[in-house]
């Protein structure tokens, strides 16, 4: 089937645009619980009696139990049907969603969590797959801007929504409120989504150990070296600790993943993830600049959140309007923003997005370092809303324009999880370069209170300890930059120009 075409009849296509709709109510919900957690975080330490690094592992275990199945479930999407995957996805983080409100330790919370990013992991590829699927090409750039408008939206929406709901009733709340988000997706996917012809796929259970066992390696060694103090070793911005037993995992990590892509080279089935998908220069393109774009956008929301709050002695919604520049901005221009990606001005987006990415986080924290007036922080923060209005979306257009139907459920879970991957990675990144910048100002990584502001004495050195752990997440922008430089230039109609 060529990609021009679609997987339903032309009087069924009418039908598209409902079906989306009622698929972003949930993708926005499992993008919100990834970040709305920040803002929450001085608040789960005080009320479950935890630290800094246990609390960051609320976020990691999240992201890594979303991140690791998402190969497999977007072909569980091609073989059951999408819809179908979706619904599974969808019960099972809502009722999790209920486990972490009334989780009793942080260790419980951590493991409802698991659960939770395994639920989101069933749902987030059946989005993409549903866009390729449904819609013709020139009604795509449309459509992935919606859903890049909800990703980036979504993003930024977390620590608002996050601030309203601690403000206003207990951290329990920002879990229970899934509950009935979740069953009015559940809802509007029963009614609105049709069912899609279903592709038969094999499924590579060495893949999965593989990417799974490395992946876990990798990301427990970064955050846990951070725990741990046998000496200096130089990662990120500084000194951070890294124990020599840590340091071994990440290698060890490193080569479990390094046999897993091996593997996929030599597997004669099916490959769990398929390297063929990466001789498409604009897939292997946009999968690296989305992948920088999930590590930016989790690592950026910590030490924002631990700044205003703890920094700044902001409460829980005020700290959370610092970043409405940013969500309204997003919001309005992304959709216009993916009409555009779609012809000739879909590379020169990306790029400029990805700077404005970049460029917002670096005046963010050489201002936070400089700790000027908390409101002069709004100037960056619409700087980076221009940057998630446009990324998003032309970013995700340049990746599926080329996907062949029986190929979607592959490909969209392979970009999926490359964006998920960077997320993993830059919660662990950030947790380990926030502990070491703390230690370099001389502080503890225990913090005591709520989102009250600390001593005026310690004030000085934690905003610098924040501003400076910002410095990595705006340098790791520029790697999506020059991503971006090497998408195809295209036509006003998506035609590759010579």
């Amino acid at each position: 089937m060529s990609v021009a075409q679609t997987d339903l009849h032309p009087s069924q296509r009418k039908r598209a645009w409902p079906a989306l709709f009622s698929l972003v109510i949930g993708f926005f919900m499992i993008l919100v619980d990834q970040t709305i957690v920040s803002v929450a975080m001085p608040h789960i330490m005080t009320g479950l009696d935890a630290d800094v690094n246990d609390v960051v592992w609320v976020t990691s275990a999240y992201l890594l139990a979303f991140a690791v199945p998402l190969l497999v479930t977007g072909r569980l999407g091609d073989r059951f049907g999408p819809k179908n995957v979706y619904l599974v996805g969808i019960t099972t983080f809502t009722l999790s969603s209920a486990w972490c409100g009334f989780a009793t330790s942080i260790e419980q919370l951590i493991l409802a969590r698991v659960v939770q990013g395994l639920g989101g992991s069933m749902m987030t590829p059946q989005t993409m797959a549903v866009i390729t699927r449904m819609f013709p090409p020139k009604q795509r750039g449309a459509a992935m801007g919606l859903w890049g408008g909800v990703a980036g939206f979504a993003s930024l929406a977390g620590p608002m929504l996050g601030g309203v709901i601690i403000d206003g009733l207990d951290w329990r709340w920002i879990f229970f409120i899934n509950l009935p988000v979740g069953i009015v997706a559940i809802v509007a996917v029963s009614l609105l989504v049709p069912q899609l012809p279903r592709h038969t796929h094999t499924f590579d259970l060495l893949g999965v150990v593989l990417s799974a066992v490395g992946m876990f390696l990798l990301v427990f060694g970064i955050q846990e070296g951070a725990a741990h103090d046998f000496g200096p070793v130089p990662i990120a911005l500084g000194p951070v600790g890294l124990a020599p037993p840590s340091v071994g995992l990440v290698v060890a990590g490193v080569v479990v993943l390094a046999l897993f892509v091996s593997w996929q080279a030599v597997n004669r089935s099916e490959p769990l993830l398929p390297l063929r998908l990466f001789r498409t220069r604009d897939f292997t393109f946009a999968s690296l600049g989305i992948c920088v774009v999930g590590f930016v956008v989790t690592s950026m929301s910590m030490p924002m959140m631990l700044y205003l709050q703890v920094g700044a002695g902001l409460s829980p919604i005020r700290a959370a309007a610092m970043l409405v520049p940013m969500a309204v901005i997003s919001g309005v221009l992304a959709p216009f923003m993916g009409k555009l990606a779609h012809g000739r001005l879909g590379r020169g987006i990306a790029v400029v997005s990805l700077a404005c990415l970049g460029v917002g986080l670096g005046w963010f924290a050489l201002w936070v370092q400089a700790q000027v007036p908390v409101l002069l922080l709004l100037v960056p923060s619409a700087l980076l809303g221009l940057a998630n209005g446009g990324m998003w979306g032309a970013l995700s257009m340049a990746a599926t324009r080329d996907l062949p139907m029986d190929g979607a459920g592959a490909g969209a879970g392979v970009y999926n999880t490359l964006r998920q991957v960077g997320a993993v990675i830059g919660s662990a990144g950030i947790a380990a370069t926030m502990e070491g910048r703390l230690v370099a100002n001389g502080l503890p990584t225990s913090i005591q209170g709520a989102g009250a502001a600390v001593p005026a004495e310690v004030a000085g050195p934690f905003s610098n300890a924040m501003g400076q752990s910002l410095l990595l997440p705006a340098a790791v922008s520029f790697v999506g930059v020059a991503a971006a430089l090497f998408l195809t230039r295209r036509d006003n109609d998506g035609a590759p120009l010579s």
